[in-house]
């Protein structure tokens, strides 16, 4: 066979896509912020705050307590408790660490995870199935296309929450993002470095399987659908990460609550109440938390204060206490010769 009879090698979205990424992976070396933290969608985030406001005639604003009360319209969008709080403070600390580690992993994630998973996924089927069906392009296909990938995305978010909750190496590094006393839109970055990683693997590789196995399907032309669909989950998650950490309380019907996280939802997650222990895992939907029995649908106006709790949060309430936490822990486990139960090292939000 000459090389003329070759066919052409099916290439998946992302891998095609890292063409198109030089300006993005430029900016990865710039501190800037993040597109939930932009004027526009603050301006969002405080609109439907406003709304809320009036509906709920000044109900629906949580103090750094952690309980509901009625207050003015100031109080209610920007309760000085709450931003000038050594949590609030901590939070920004805690990201701009982040921003200056992040090119550290960004790039390298970015150029293989992704690429990697997604020829993984197109050769595996190609062995399955044979040659690509090279299927045409068309609406309904790109609705589920973008209905799959966001189920794979918060599908491989919760595994990794899930894991992070559950064991103890790497709750000593989850925990830095829960011992946040007071909630604001900065926290949703409020991570340890070392975290990082995790998210962005995690979510290469849904992208990349999601990718893959479409990818395959329409002969690799969804590159400007992936790249649009990559965007539009950044923003959904942007604004829901920004609006699910602000201490104003959004719930939706119960019945929605089952199909899709609400805001009010993660309030429940960062709460150190033993009820709200590993609760509502996912970023999106609420459907993996129904299936494997993580979800608390929480009453309106419901109690529930932030942080570690009283026994455990002096230990991490600084930038300096929440950045060399892990490395204490860890040091701990190895000396103790095995790893304490959770419950042991903190009670979990």
């Amino acid at each position: 066979m000459s090389t003329t009879d070759v066919e052409p090698q099916v290439q998946g979205p992302l891998s095609d896509a890292l063409t198109q990424l030089d300006s993005l992976i430029q900016h990865t070396f710039m501190v800037e912020l993040p597109p939930d933290l932009r004027w526009d969608a603050l301006l969002l985030t405080f609109t439907i705050a406003v709304v809320l406001f009036f509906v709920r005639t000044g109900h629906g604003s949580r103090g750094a307590d952690g309980h509901e009360r009625r207050v003015g319209l100031w109080q209610f969008l920007f309760p000085r408790e709450i931003y000038t709080h050594v949590s609030a403070r901590v939070d920004i600390w805690l990201w701009l660490l982040e921003q200056l580690l992040r090119p550290l992993w960004v790039v390298s994630l970015l150029a293989t995870v992704g690429p990697g998973v997604e020829t993984i996924a197109i050769s595996a089927l190609e062995q399955l199935f044979g040659a690509t069906p090279a299927l045409p392009v068309t609406l309904p296909w790109m609705l589920f296309y973008s209905l799959f990938t966001l189920l794979c995305y918060d599908f491989v978010f919760f595994c990794i929450h899930y894991t992070m909750h559950r064991v103890p190496l790497f709750w000593s590094l989850h925990k830095i993002h829960h011992s946040a006393e007071v909630l604001t839109p900065l926290t949703r970055y409020r991570e340890h470095f070392l975290v990082g990683p995790l998210w962005a693997g995690g979510a290469a590789l849904a992208y990349g399987f999601s990718g893959g196995v479409f990818g395959y399907i329409f002969d690799g032309n969804i590159t400007e659908a992936t790249l649009l669909n990559i965007s539009f989950f950044a923003l959904l998650f942007g604004f829901n990460g920004a609006f699910r950490h602000y201490h104003v309380q959004f719930n939706y019907p119960k019945w929605l609550c089952q199909w899709l996280q609400s805001p009010a939802m993660h309030h429940v997650h960062h709460s150190y109440l033993p009820q709200h222990w590993d609760k509502n895992m996912a970023a999106i939907t609420s459907i993996w938390d129904r299936l494997f029995g993580t979800l608390y649908i929480p009453e309106v106006d419901e109690y529930t204060p932030w942080g570690l709790g009283p026994e455990s949060q002096a230990a991490q309430r600084t930038f300096l206490q929440n950045t060399l936490a892990p490395f204490k822990e860890w040091r701990q486990m190895l000396h103790q010769k095995r790893a304490p139960s959770k419950r042991q090292v903190t009670p979990d939000g």
